[in-house]
């Protein structure tokens, strides 16, 4: 049994005012796919895996056409390459939007039948914040998606979708898929899977998959800050052979969200920037994580809007690290000074001069290192004390996801009383171990103002923009 595996995994807000690039992808390759995307070998001696590549960057603005063509194109050459096979995995993401092309999932995945022909499996897995086209599931004919968000599930869900492809293959099934889209507008903060009502919802595809017949369900929050005619919730049942067998059970699904879709709200304490950095400077605990979720880079937001240093910097907060805030130019004047010197900065408002200006600061350049994710050997993130406010400076959009990523770059999280990060909800070991979190209305290209963003091409009516409208699968 020969499977080829390749993908392409960038989520990308059409409201961001830069593009994505071919130089913000990385790529991994061969047998790195399965240690990094899989988390484990693969267990079936009898299965061939044909890794290519996945082509994976960091959530950001439109993806440029010609930096998705040459990956696309690559891929399909590697395909080639392996020909014959079996079956295909597609790891993708399902926000991912081209300039001039649109959905990139759905070009991705019918070129690959085209490449494939009409006799091969394809199975895709996505982000649970996916914009689902019908055509991307109409190309493919097993979709699955992740189940948690904060996300926990992503190596576990490429392995249950490659399960799914084994199985099918071994067994002689020819699954369908079916979706049903609900016309509903939700933010990913808004749609904690540990909170309700996501947690009952996700709870019930397990038991939807206990039908016989059924192989798979997904449910997708969507993501709001793509401007697309394919943004909203999907529900995606697969079934081995029965497509009204999955049309059912994805139009009961689909009628649970529905009827649901007023209870959805932020699981976490939510206020200004302002009263946020209050709260925090009262709190008896420590630390208090406040999240610029305006800014977060998680949803393609810039990272670079320095509000909080400045709000910090005002109430003369003592004791707070904000991680990070991405200008090159800056991480490259503390280079030249060097460890231990004061350097006098203006920092940020570049990559987002949309939402945010720069702010004229001096400060103490206390280190300089190399940040998680890059091995270039040099110094990449600079660690500056003004006053009373710690900054980790980023010569790019970073995501200090964990403790130990902001521990790379000179500074412990749990030694301070406050620690801003530029998320939405907080990524999962931040999450596990914030003694409180505070997640702040901040100005950027991923704000919660769903009503002020300037949609063109979102379909409407839809809940909650069109707050009465009447809907039914």
């Amino acid at each position: 049994m020969r499977i080829a595996i390749g993908g392409l995994d960038q989520e990308t807000n059409t409201f961001s005012p830069f593009r994505t690039e071919h130089k913000d992808f990385v790529f991994v390759r061969g047998d790195a796919i399965i240690e990094e995307r899989l988390g484990q070998p693969w267990p079936d001696r009898d299965v061939e895996l044909l890794p290519t590549f996945v082509a994976w960057a960091h959530p950001g603005g439109l993806m440029h056409r010609a930096a998705y063509e040459g990956i696309r194109e690559g891929l399909l050459h590697e395909l080639e390459q392996v020909l014959p096979l079996d079956g295909v995995y597609l790891d993708l993401h399902g926000a991912t939007e081209i300039e001039e092309v649109g959905d990139g999932e759905t070009d991705l995945v019918h070129a690959v039948r085209n490449i494939v022909g009409d006799d091969v499996l394809i199975c895709v897995s996505l982000d649970l914040h996916g914009n689902i086209s019908p055509a991307m599931v109409d190309g493919a004919d097993i979709v699955t998606a992740f189940r948690t968000a904060p996300h926990r599930d992503d190596q576990e869900t490429r392995r249950r979708a490659l399960g799914h492809l084994v199985r099918a293959l071994r067994e002689g099934l020819k699954p369908v898929s079916v979706m049903i889209k609900p016309p509903l507008l939700l933010m990913g903060e808004e749609a904690i899977t540990d909170v309700e009502p996501a947690r009952s919802l996700y709870a019930r595809l397990e038991e939807i998959e206990q039908v016989p017949g059924i192989m798979d369900a997904s449910l997708l929050i969507g993501f709001a800050y793509g401007d697309t005619p394919y943004t909203s919730t999907s529900v995606i049942v697969v079934a081995e052979c029965d497509g009204e067998l999955a049309q059912q059970y994805a139009a009961v699904l689909a009628r649970e969200v529905w009827a649901r879709r007023r209870d959805f709200g932020f699981g976490v304490e939510v206020a200004s920037v302002d009263d946020a950095i209050r709260l925090a400077l009262d709190a008896t605990e420590r630390p208090v994580f406040i999240s610029d979720a305006g800014d977060n880079v998680t949803g393609g937001g810039g990272g670079d809007i320095p509000l909080f240093v400045e709000r910090l910097l005002a109430v003369g907060a003592e004791d707070a690290l904000v991680a990070g805030l991405a200008d090159a130019e800056a991480v490259r004047q503390c280079i030249a000074a060097g460890e231990g010197k004061v350097v006098r900065l203006s920092i940020g408002g570049k990559l987002d001069p949309v939402h945010g200006r720069s702010l004229e600061v001096t400060g103490l350049v206390e280190c300089l290192s190399v940040a998680h994710e890059v091995h270039s050997g040099l110094p990449t993130t600079a660690l500056v004390r003004v006053r009373g406010v710690r900054i980790i400076l980023t010569t790019d959009r970073l995501l200090f996801y964990d403790r130990a990523s902001i521990r790379s770059a000179g500074a412990d999280p749990m030694q301070h009383k406050i620690v801003v990060v530029k998320q939405g909800y907080l990524c999962p070991d931040l999450y596990d171990h914030a003694p409180r979190a505070i997640m702040a209305l901040s100005s950027g290209a991923a704000h919660f103002r769903l009503a002020e963003l300037p949609y063109r091409h979102l379909r409407r009516p839809i809940f909650p923009l069109d707050p009465e409208l009447d809907w039914a699968p």
